[in-house]
């Protein structure tokens, strides 16, 4: 078996352009990955086209370690967009290794060790600004069977916030505690916002608030100063979703710089890279909660890796508060039921989803329709609030 073709298909769902690529076998087989990445999906397209493709066609799928091993290695300058690319193609051969072999994906992994797969929320308080509005936005996401929300209450906060941004910020997560009550996990997303001295601060001032994490409290390139945060904080620090190498994961974990690890596996390298990441973080007694902000096709995926590692811990999803045709682009695949994840056909070879060519046709590419979080209009705009709600699939 050979891959014959490379094809790539971009839909814009609202905020985001979501990028798929295809690899098509000479059986007739074919397998999807998604390589979908903010502001950048006409830049991760072209170079999928001009550089990846010509290295991954006439390969054998069944070769995954050593066709994307070779990738990573003669990508040689790095980053999210050769990550991302490289990363989509990665789940694409794993699509056809389980179609091939007549698995689902996960057992290809390591076969079940989680039998429920928990997601918390993200994307949900869309359009909030007062703190009526986050709780207003929660009591609906709880409703909906959510038991996590991650939320950024922070603004646009960058290093430093005067104490009246402050006490704003701490009073919508007062609000959010107050309208779910003790049993939902607050996730508190700083989006590495502040300063060390200002995280530490707003960390101390969240405490009676019981959140589950903070989240990038600081940039998160800059391992020794999430180190140093995490020390001095009582609270769980989470990161990962900005880092693209074994070698800086490796460096994450031996500074006991987080608690919770966050790699994308539609950036970091695809789900092989991602098991190696699970099995690092695993002697550090760290936990996996996947990043995934982006659509289906690498939701897919990162439900295949949930189910399958020992130190999964929860899941994030968008899904709930994307577009409400978003599982059309999948032939209606949804997994998402009450608040959890459940594959809608657990025995279904490979990733268990195909596209469809027609609805990805009838929504093309919007550049820039994400807004940079130190925008104003990154609030209201976080959402489907945006567009289309009222669109059908």
């Amino acid at each position: 078996m050979k891959i014959a073709r490379f094809e790539t298909l971009m839909a814009n769902a609202g905020l985001r352009n979501y990028l798929f690529i295809r690899l098509h076998t000479d059986t007739g087989i074919s397998g999807v990955g998604e390589a979908s990445l903010e502001w950048q999906e006409k830049t991760v397209q072209t170079l999928a086209h001009e550089w990846v493709e010509g290295r991954v066609v006439g390969r054998d799928p069944f070769d995954v370690e050593r066709v994307v091993g070779d990738l990573i290695r003669d990508q040689y300058q790095g980053g999210a967009t050769v990550m991302t690319a490289i990363s989509a193609v990665e789940i694409a051969l794993w699509d056809i290794l389980g179609k091939a072999c007549g698995q689902p994906v996960y057992r290809l992994l390591g076969g079940r060790y989680h039998a429920h797969i928990p997601a918390y929320a993200n994307g949900w308080y869309g359009g909030a600004h007062t703190p009526a509005e986050y709780a207003e936005r929660a009591q609906e996401a709880v409703g909906r069977g959510y038991r996590g929300l991650k939320f950024d209450p922070f603004g646009v906060a960058w290093k430093e916030m005067t104490q009246s941004e402050a006490e704003e910020a701490i009073a919508r997560v007062a609000a959010v505690r107050e309208a779910v009550g003790q049993g939902v996990q607050l996730y508190i997303e700083f989006h590495g916002r502040l300063s060390a001295v200002m995280a530490v601060q707003l960390i101390r001032d969240l405490q009676p608030y019981r959140p589950s994490w903070c989240e990038e409290p600081v940039a998160p390139e800059n391992i020794e100063l999430l180190a140093e945060v995490r020390r001095t904080s009582s609270c769980p620090i989470a990161a990962g979703e900005r880092l693209y190498t074994l070698v800086d994961f490796h460096r994450l974990f031996s500074q006991r710089a987080v608690d919770v690890v966050q790699m994308d596996i539609a950036h970091c390298g695809g789900l092989s890279v991602s098991k190696k990441i699970a099995a690092l973080a695993s002697v550090y007694d760290i936990r996996i909660a996947p990043h995934c902000s982006i659509g289906p096709v690498a939701l897919a995926a990162a439900l295949h890796f949930d189910i399958s590692t020992p130190n999964f811990y929860i899941q994030e999803t968008f899904s709930d508060f994307d577009v409400p045709w978003r599982n059309a682009l999948v032939r209606g695949w949804n997994p998402m039921h009450g608040g959890q994840f459940v594959l809608p056909d657990p025995n279904a070879p490979g990733l268990g989803i195909e596209l469809n060519d027609n609805v990805i046709a009838d929504h093309p590419y919007v550049q820039n329709p994400f807004p940079s979080l130190w925008d104003a209009t990154w609030i209201t705009d976080f959402t489907q609030d945006k567009v289309g709600k009222g669109e059908s699939s």
